[in-house]
């Protein structure tokens, strides 16, 4: 009932604009005023979630700051997928979007850090890391491919389920058939921790675990209790194995676009926003929580055994060095240590 009540105050009308004008270009001009700039938001997640909710802070913000600038948000996918919605910042076709890191990272692999297990152990450590000169040097590298990072928002921790055992050591992980994404680091991760991972669409995902074609999943806790897991998995284990950031980005050409004063009002309510979803996606996880504990059985794997986890993975992190570009994983693996 807490998360229901606090999830209610997340809803928010989606747009009224029927029409998603999704081939005009970035930033167009109003036809009715001449002057009024149109800010498009492309958000991959639907309107439940705090995702939506931080873009319609957002979008206050800029509104009650300027009348030159209007912000219309669509969510659930309804332009683009998110690695299409980045193409499209690209080309200056739309002017905002807020994804994971995750699909960045065909576009700067130095995003993939967020993508190796274990390395971020707390919000604490989390926020020191990303406001620090890891989260600067990242936002540079975007910017070399014709988009712009204003700030950082939060997906958070990802979470297992499961329908079999209470997983509280690593041997409880051995042979458990475990729904990842399709991602070769996260893949490598769970079979080096002795799971049997199986990649799979999130869309599938429900279906899977209702026919135990797998035994389990791992996401954020709102994302699993808000898809109704519950009925079909009886175990959560607090793991945090990855921190999954949102990114904020606008066209470059749309930001080219704007005047001064507009581009402070613009990168103003982006931080702003952020601070604003980073507390409701907590304060979201956290309630989330304590509803799963009553539907589920939950169980917490302790710092002791939770160093064996790590230790697990570290030849996944060291493989995958390359890939991401093994002089910023180890600036970043070294900011994440000073931070803690």
């Amino acid at each position: 009932m807490i998360f229901t009540l606090l999830l209610m105050s997340v809803l928010v009308a989606a747009c009224g604009n029927g029409e998603s004008d999704s081939t005009k270009g970035a930033g167009e001009a109003s036809a009715d005023s001449g002057e009024t700039k149109k800010l498009r938001i492309s958000l991959g997640l639907n309107d439940k979630t705090p995702l939506y909710n931080s873009s319609e802070k957002f979008k206050e913000l800029v509104e009650e700051k300027t009348d030159s600038l209007n912000v219309e948000i669509y969510h659930s996918g309804q332009i683009a997928d998110d690695r299409s919605a980045i193409e499209m910042l690209q080309f200056g076709t739309l002017d905002i979007t807020i994804p994971s890191t995750a699909p960045f990272t065909s576009f700067v692999p130095e995003y993939g850090v967020f993508d190796l297990p274990f390395t971020l152990k707390n919000t604490d450590v989390v926020d020191k890391v990303l406001q620090g000169k890891i989260g600067d040097e990242l936002a540079e590298k975007a910017s070399e491919q014709g988009v712009k990072q204003l700030a950082w928002w939060e997906n958070g921790f990802r979470q297992l389920t499961n329908s079999k055992t209470s997983v509280k050591t690593l041997d409880d992980l051995n042979g458990l058939k475990v729904r990842t994404m399709e991602n070769d680091i996260h893949l490598g991760a769970w079979k080096a921790m002795g799971a049997n991972p199986t990649p799979m669409a999130f869309t599938e995902l429900f279906t899977a675990m209702q026919q135990k074609t797998v035994d389990g999943q791992e996401n954020p806790y709102p994302t699993i209790l808000l898809e109704k897991y519950p009925e079909v998995q009886k175990h959560v284990t607090e793991t945090n194995h990855i921190y999954s950031p949102f990114i904020f980005l606008i066209s470059q050409k749309t930001w080219d676009g704007l005047t001064e004063e507009q581009q402070e009002i613009v990168e103003s309510a982006a931080l702003e926003a952020g601070e604003h979803n980073r507390k409701l996606s907590r304060e979201t996880a956290a309630s989330a929580l304590e509803e799963l504990k009553v539907q589920m059985e939950y169980s917490k794997v302790s710092d002791a055994e939770l160093e064996k986890f790590r230790e697990a993975v570290k030849p996944v992190i060291e493989k995958y060095k390359e890939s991401i570009g093994e002089d910023f994983v180890e600036k970043y693996l070294n900011e994440v240590n000073n931070a803690e």
